[in-house]
């Protein structure tokens, strides 16, 4: 990254701004959403994942730590809960649940991962491209990714780590499963737990391969996810209030033309 243009370091900014926005507004989508702009930018994937990677682990780790302390700390709302829990609540986290679904995870992960290091940077962007395009028709017709069995679920999981390993867009096939299971006020502090620990081993292949980490770089990108980590934040209850089904038609549409846009430029 160290000899683009000024405009190509302004795009990748903001566009980390909005990778920021969307994980800490949807507790998911912050490589999905943002992963199809920046290799418009430049069509390198090992360039932007390392990134990507670092972001997700200090900004999933720190939202748990302070909904967990707050947690900790509220007092009890009812009688029962004060003679339960003494004013102390159970973690935001679904530890259970999360490690048995990283059971069935691991090793598609893993598989993912090798395939990462070893494709060309055009076969796995057009990979990335044509799996933003589908899960962008999904949102266009409002018609997300639903598991219906166990059969069904473990396909979901195992799909979406291995998607995971070769490009950190696994998470709407993974939420496609985990959101059935889990009470809403822990999903999104789960799945980013999940996050972590998916993206620790990504990070520990990318170092074990030798593959650059951009470190110079994280310290003008991170400030700008941040900002949109805080604007996420400011805006989660809002947006879940609002009319949720025309916020992802519309970003649905933006995601295909990137993604058509995207692969006609990785054909040619």
């Amino acid at each position: 990254m160290s000899d683009l243009s000024l405009i190509q370091y302004v795009l990748i900014g903001l566009i980390f701004v909005w990778s920021g926005f969307v994980r800490s507004g949807l507790g998911f989508g912050g490589a999905v959403l943002s992963l199809p702009f920046l290799l418009l930018v430049l069509d390198q994937p090992l360039v932007f994942l390392p990134l990507i990677s670092v972001h997700l682990l200090v900004f999933s780790s720190l939202t748990i730590w302070l909904n967990n302390r707050k947690n900790r700390t509220a007092p009890a709302t009812t009688s029962d809960e004060r003679g339960a829990h003494s004013g102390v609540r159970e973690s935001t986290v679904d530890w259970q649940y999360l490690w048995r679904i990283l059971g069935i995870m691991i090793v598609p992960k893993l598989v993912g991962v090798l395939g990462l290091i070893t494709l060309p940077s055009k076969v796995l962007s057009g990979i990335i491209f044509a799996i933003v395009a589908l899960y962008s028709v999904s949102y266009i017709i409002n018609r997300p990714f639903r598991s219906g069995s166990k059969s069904v679920d473990t396909v979901f999981l195992m799909l979406g780590g291995y998607i995971s390993g070769t490009s950190l867009i696994g998470a709407p096939l993974i939420i496609a499963v985990v959101a059935q299971h889990l009470p809403k006020e822990k999903l999104r502090d789960t799945l980013f737990a999940l996050w972590f620990i998916l993206v620790t081993i990504k990070m520990a292949a990318f170092i074990w391969a030798g593959v650059d980490l951009q470190l110079i770089h994280h310290l003008w990108l991170l400030p700008c996810a941040a900002v949109g980590h805080v604007i996420g934040l400011v805006v989660h209850d809002r947006m879940l209030r609002a009319e949720t089904p025309v916020f992802f038609r519309v970003l649905g549409t933006v995601l295909l033309t990137v993604s058509t846009i995207g692969i006609f430029s990785v054909a040619g």
